[in-house]
């Protein structure tokens, strides 16, 4: 089993909070984690149609099961529990007696803060970061992007093709049916395949309207469904403080690049070596660890970018809130003057001079000018 790096996070909030929630995606980890964690507390399956059906006639039968609390998985499928939970950590002194764990965050969150707010410790779970996958074994740049980090492929080594044709399958018929009544599955299913084609792209709602049929207001909605349920996140534009030439609207990343490539009809690894969207899914590959590092931290996102009317872009703003620092992340693996064109304009504009391109060379760190060059796999230290 992969020793998961969010898990002292994880004892620092089990020991802080009455009751603790870990969301993310399907099949990223988060129950693996959570019985070895908590083993000595009973877990308990809401997608369990007995368990289910148990919470909803007689809840609070349900909850006196557990005298020493429980793991309650997918539990936002019962949200009736929550008030009679709320009921039971108030007036017990225990820190963590409870575990909600859930696959889809707008429906868990919803119900927490409509009843348990502030008794709460939140904990994000995506799929393997890169040292996890890289402690199941050593992978090249082109592995990692074809892989991607969910444990069944990365770790029970399960034939990618056929284990994302099935968890699209899967997602569709159980969570997309929960969240949204949607009657046309297909069509929903095609919307996702376009939006694996806007990857690292700006989201423009009309185009994706028009070539599904669908009005603006349904659009966004089936975007919210993506990305409550961590298929797809966005990226914001950092625009405080300049003009109105900045663009505003949001970049679109899938939360593993595996998916997105089996999406984009990529069959093997070899297919990247040629592929146009490689630089996309390079720049969503780097992305996503500096989100790992911040959600394994149990820390809100503090990733931008930025784009102005004239073309200048940087592909990553951290705002840590006394300064920001600027990435570029280059597919690359040769050092090249155009790596460095909106980062001395970025300079120029802001005064800002902590400015890092990341790129698929083989060179750890090295400074070129005014800035510093480094291998995408020291990400995890920005």
């Amino acid at each position: 089993m992969i020793l998961r790096n969010a898990t002292n996070t994880l004892e620092t909030l089990a020991s802080t909070f009455k009751v603790l929630a870990l969301t993310g995606p399907r099949q990223s980890g988060k129950t693996t984690l959570l019985r070895n964690f908590f083993h000595q507390k009973q877990y308990v399956s809401l997608e369990n149609p007995d368990e289910k059906a148990f919470a909803l006639q007689d809840p609070r039968g349900f909850l006196r099961q557990f005298p020493d609390g429980a793991i309650l998985d997918e539990v936002q499928r019962t949200p009736e529990l929550f008030s009679y939970l709320q009921q039971i950590v108030d007036e017990d002194p225990r820190k963590c007696t409870f575990v909600l764990s859930g696959s889809n965050n707008f429906l868990l969150q919803q119900s927490i803060s409509q009843s348990l707010a502030g008794r709460v410790g939140y904990l994000e779970l995506l799929p393997f970061d890169l040292t996890e996958s890289e402690l199941a074994a050593p992978k090249t740049t082109n592995e990692h992007l074809f892989l991607g980090g969910y444990p069944s492929i990365v770790y029970e080594k399960s034939d990618p093709n056929l284990w994302f044709s099935a968890y699209i399958r899967t997602y569709i018929e159980r969570d997309v049916r929960q969240l949204k009544n949607i009657n046309d599955l297909a069509l929903f299913q095609k919307f996702l395949y376009l939006c694996a084609g806007r990857v690292g792209q700006q989201i423009n709602l009309s185009q994706l309207g028009n070539e599904t049929g669908l009005d603006h207001k349904t659009v966004a909605a089936w975007l919210s469904i993506l990305e409550a349920s961590y298929v797809i996140h966005f990226v914001q534009p950092y625009y405080k403080n300049f003009n109105k030439r900045i663009t505003k609207a949001p970049k679109l990343y899938f939360t593993d690049t595996g998916l997105c490539a089996f999406l984009l009809g990529i069959k093997k690894i070899e297919d990247l070596n040629y592929h146009s969207y490689r630089g996309a899914l390079f720049e969503n590959l780097v992305i996503n660890e500096l989100l790992k590092n911040r959600f394994n931290a149990a820390q809100r996102s503090n990733l931008y970018y930025f784009r102005d009317s004239s073309g200048y872009e940087i592909d990553v703003i951290i705002d840590d809130g006394t300064e920001l620092k600027a990435i570029e992340i280059k597919s690359g693996a040769t050092i090249s003057g155009d790596y460095f064109k909106n980062l001395h304009f970025w300079k120029k504009l802001t005064g800002y001079s902590d400015c890092t391109v990341l790129y698929d060379g083989d060179k750890t760190a090295v400074q070129h000018g005014d800035f510093m060059v480094k291998n995408w796999k020291t990400v995890r230290n920005l």
